[in-house]
């Protein structure tokens, strides 16, 4: 019921640019460009670690795009789904070969599952809606796609702020698990990971392994993710 409400506020009321607050926009040309304007790049965490897909990145976590990934996040303002799944959609083609995109079968957007409290208390599910809005945008682009939410957490974990790298990969270790039946789909077509924030690289870690353990040797190819941002050293280091 929130997320209706907000889905129908924001057609009938004023909104502002949730990167920058320039009113009457709910994302401002200078914000945009921040978001998916410069050419989405390989991203890795300092320390990488083991058992990360390869992982493309839309933008750095900046002032802007922090603000519009909090916006649709936390504060609900779910008209910017559309643009953070352009975004999205750049970094999920940036890591496809040119015989992938060729290739049979559809791309599968796979999110990576928030806390099912922190789903509840947002009101929508971020990861999974920018990846329908993503999924959108490859379709729209002449690539197949569609987004995949098999994954699901089936133990609690402690809240990751705070965290250390290290101890982010205990805490969601075996964490994950494709729901029943979900395996069969991932075998459809191309699985690619996707969220709206990379930090150390735990849960795209996690994801990967629930991924590879429900297909098994039935996958269709090495897992990759694609994510709208990252902190600016993982994304800058990648320049060249």
């Amino acid at each position: 019921m929130r997320g209706w409400w907000r889905e129908i506020s924001g057609l009938v009321l004023p909104v502002d640019c949730g990167g920058c607050g320039t009113p009457r926009t709910p994302l401002c040309e200078e914000c945009a460009s921040a978001l998916y304007g410069t050419a989405a790049r390989r991203a890795r965490p300092v320390p990488e670690p083991a058992g990360l897909p390869v992982v493309h990145a839309a933008a750095p976590y900046g002032d802007a795009v922090r603000a519009v990934l909090l916006a649709h996040k936390e504060r609900g303002a779910l008209g910017l789904a559309r643009p953070l799944g352009v975004a999205l959609a750049g970094a999920v083609r940036a890591g496809l070969p040119r015989a992938a995109r060729a290739a049979a079968g559809p791309l599968l957007l796979v999110p990576v599952p928030s806390a099912r409290h922190a789903v509840r208390a947002r009101g929508h599910d971020a990861a999974r809606r920018i990846a329908l809005a993503a999924a959108g945008e490859l379709r729209r682009t002449g690539t197949e796609a569609r987004a995949l939410p098999v994954l699901r957490q089936w133990r609690a974990v402690a809240d990751q702020s705070g965290l250390t790298a290290p101890e982010r990969l205990a805490n969601l270790a075996g964490a994950l698990e494709v729901a029943a039946g979900g395996g069969r789909l991932l075998e459809s077509g191309r699985a690619v990971l996707v969220d709206d924030l990379m930090t150390t690289g735990a849960s795209l870690v996690e994801a990967a392994r629930a991924l590879r353990v429900a297909a098994g040797p039935r996958f269709p190819g090495p897992v990759s993710a694609a994510v709208v941002a990252v902190p600016p050293i993982s994304f800058e280091m990648n320049r060249n």
